[in-house]
């Protein structure tokens, strides 16, 4: 009963983490702000708008997108165009460091906070 526990919390941690360093390779990229911990708190918060709004019949994941786009926009320098490149580089990190891991460890995770990654 606390194994199975565990091994969701570790799951977590590590796919938010992972879901952080893309963000955070990305806005360091972007626009040279370099903060990890504000990366991880950008993640859970892009997470959280998701799945609020992705559940919307039809448009939802398109609501959801936007609504992640601006959680990036809100916490990072730039604007709305800046974001929405600091999304894109974010979603690509986290696919091919999650492609790497997967392959290398067979871990079968995502990324917490970066959509369909």
């Amino acid at each position: 009963m606390v194994l199975p526990l565990i091994g969701a919390l570790v799951s977590f941690i590590i796919a938010l983490l992972i879901g952080g360093l893309a963000i955070y390779l990305s806005a360091r990229f972007v626009v040279d702000v370099d903060d990890y911990s504000h990366a991880i708190v950008t993640a859970v918060l892009g997470a959280i708008g998701w799945a609020l709004t992705s559940w919307v019949p039809l448009i939802g994941p398109l609501i959801a997108l936007v609504v992640w786009i601006g959680v990036i926009n809100w916490r990072y320098p730039g604007g709305w165009t800046k974001a929405g490149i600091i999304g894109f580089i974010a979603w690509l990190a986290a696919s091919i460091i999650l492609f790497v891991t997967n392959s290398l460890l067979s871990l079968g995770i995502g990324a917490f906070g970066i959509p369909g990654a």
